[in-house]
């Protein structure tokens, strides 16, 4: 496990394979295993497989080529019918999301986390015809890994641990 959470990198670039539905399964899955306050599971997502809808939402972001060239975008969606402390619930979405990183990379996937389209949330919204209810919080691209993700680094804990008391 913290081999898995040392090595796992953002995947930008992917091969042409495809991802079957029972690993794209499998990745959601895992991700709904996060914790949430109440155990109330706000996440929705929807699977985006088909070249036109992925070209469609390339245009909203920066990162385009990244959606276009994944086979799998994964849209992750707070649903605030199911919330009832927004903060609490972001996180919780936070937290399903890097489960999903974590298996995708188990399973010898690459993935990344996009957050920049969230300046397009209601467009993504529109083009999926999903309700107001319905919230971007990410897209996560999904593939066989290009090329393997690059050396990683993070501050020391001197650096990030404010004190012991």
């Amino acid at each position: 496990m913290l081999d898995a959470i040392r090595n796992r990198r953002s995947i930008r670039r992917f091969t042409d394979q495809d991802v079957p539905d029972s690993s794209v399964d499998t990745i959601i899955e895992m991700g709904t295993w996060a914790p949430s306050g109440l155990n109330n599971q706000p996440w929705k997502f929807v699977i985006a497989r088909s070249p036109r809808l992925r070209e469609e939402m390339s245009r909203l972001t920066r990162y385009g080529p990244i959606v276009r060239q994944a086979p799998v975008c994964i849209v992750v969606f707070l649903d605030q019918t199911e919330s009832y402390d927004r903060t609490k619930d972001v996180q919780a979405v936070g937290a399903c999301i890097q489960n999903m990183l974590l298996t995708a990379h188990h399973m010898g996937l690459g993935a990344v986390w996009l957050g920049e389209i969230l300046k397009s949330r209601n467009e993504v919204r529109s083009l999926l015809d999903l309700p107001e209810s319905l919230e971007l919080m990410a897209v996560v691209a999904l593939g066989h890994p290009a090329a393997p993700g690059g050396v990683g680094s993070r501050k020391p804990l001197d650096q990030v641990v404010l004190g012991r008391k």
